[in-house]
């Protein structure tokens, strides 16, 4: 099961919601097939952390590039985090 629920648009970009009642272990480190541009729609307290590297604090409007194959987290924050997902 996945951590958060997402609707996937014509446009094939995917919108993720990550409930602020999940669980710290379901935000594991992982890799992604292809890169990516990740924008933030919504989220309080919410970071991001690429390996070897000390967590961003994310803000509504950053946008994030996540290059295929690079391990990275989300860490969880105070409310739901809604994010846009371009491959």
């Amino acid at each position: 099961m996945k951590p958060y629920q997402e609707v996937i648009s014509k446009d094939n970009s995917r919108l993720r919601e990550f409930k602020v009642d999940i669980d710290d272990d379901e935000l594991k480190w992982h890799r992604d097939e292809k890169d990516r541009y990740v924008t933030i729609l919504e989220g309080e307290g919410w970071q991001f952390q690429r390996d070897n590297e000390l967590p961003l604090a994310l803000q509504k409007g950053d946008v994030i590039f996540i290059k295929q194959e690079t391990y990275h987290r989300i860490i969880k924050g105070s409310t739901d985090l809604i994010i846009n997902i371009k491959e």
